[in-house]
């Protein structure tokens, strides 16, 4: 099975998101053209922020983290995270894995 996923410009900033419910996968990928604010946590998934352009601050259960072009972020499970500001060429790829729905819980 071949998926394509065609980029749109929008202005929800949150571009394509890939995964279990609409392909095969079993990790979800996408990416974001800002970092958003939105305290939160995961219990099971792991997230892998990787910055193509510009930059971005992060706060990482309470550890300010900045972030380049190049510079990729794990986030493991129980980490409590969000974005508190990025530049406005910010662009990063973004994976959760494993996949689980409903895997989000404000903090």
């Amino acid at each position: 099975m071949v998926t394509v996923i065609k980029s749109s410009i929008d202005t929800s900033g949150k571009g394509w998101f890939l995964g279990p419910w609409n392909s095969e996968l079993s990790i979800a990928v996408g990416f974001s053209d800002r970092g958003f604010d939105d305290p939160h946590c995961h219990d099971a998934m792991c997230e892998l922020y990787l910055v193509a352009r510009g930059t971005s601050t992060a706060l990482v259960d309470e550890q300010v983290v900045v972030l380049g072009v190049g510079d990729l972020l794990v986030v493991e499970p129980g980490e409590a995270h969000t974005f508190t500001s990025s530049s406005d060429d910010y662009l990063h790829f973004v994976v959760q894995a494993p996949f689980v729905p409903g895997d989000k819980r404000s903090t």
